[in-house]
């Protein structure tokens, strides 16, 4: 079977979920393959992937790793595995059914039928597509995409999304080695720096429903530092060369 599709989603005591995630996406039309890091979850998170293996042996992969090392190192040993495995379409997502399994079809379409090399689950795209959060969480991450658009002049509204669709050729020119962050702003990076390298990128409208089942990895630390370090970011890129697309 012929690997084109990988969805990566990073789990922390996901028990309650990731049964039910991993069904959903194995159960998609496309043959999406699904690999699980897992930052060795004492609730046994790993040991429920391990049972499902079982059943989906070719399509299903996990990586444990020894401790928690954020939701950014997560995904770039992650990008790794893809690159080094051959897939040409690469997925972000949660565990918890923020994100629609469903919606991974048309993140997918944005990329290899309209011709995207980045496509966004985009919460703000056409107004606040936001349920279950409170008000006070959902303005706060409103206006810190509102802050990122005008710091760093991207021209993309759901600048902290984690529902994402990369073509392989943009992380293979990205140089994953110099990402700087690992929490939100990870994904404000990785966004602006696939801006700045000249990839197509389109923000897919979705509807982001909070989690019902397990806890929320959120903080105000993992916050500051997107809102801070968009600035570091920004003044990094005055003294980078940003080289033209390769294949």
């Amino acid at each position: 079977m012929e690997k084109e599709k990988l969805v990566i989603i990073p789990t922390f005591n996901e028990s309650e979920n990731i049964e039910d995630i991993i069904q959903a996406v194995m159960a998609l039309e496309g043959n999406f393959d699904l690999l699980i890091i897992d930052d060795n979850s004492p609730d046994g998170t790993s040991l429920r992937v391990k049972c499902l293996q079982n059943v989906y042996p070719e399509r299903l992969h996990l990586i444990i790793r020894e401790g928690k090392n954020g939701l950014g190192t997560a995904y770039l040993e992650g990008f790794q595995y893809a690159i080094a495995h051959c897939y040409e379409y690469i997925f972000e997502m949660d565990a918890d059914f923020s994100h629609n399994p469903q919606d991974l079809i048309r993140l997918y379409k944005a990329c290899a039928l309209e011709g995207y090399d980045l496509a966004i689950g985009s919460r703000y795209i056409t107004g606040v597509n936001v349920v279950n959060w409170p008000m006070t969480r959902v303005l706060m991450s409103f206006f810190a995409s509102k802050y990122v658009q005008f710091i760093t002049g991207m021209p993309i509204k759901d600048a902290t999304a984690g529902f994402k669709c990369y073509k392989v050729q943009v992380l293979k020119n990205i140089r994953l080695e110099k990402i700087k962050f690992v929490g939100y702003a990870f994904q404000i990076e990785m966004k602006f720096k696939t801006w700045k390298l000249g990839f197509k990128i389109k923000e897919v409208p979705i509807i982001f429903t909070d989690r019902t089942k397990g806890t929320s990895k959120m903080s105000t630390k993992i916050f500051k530092e997107a809102v801070f370090g968009v600035i570091q970011m920004k003044i990094r890129s005055w003294f980078f060369k940003y080289k033209p697309n390769q294949t």
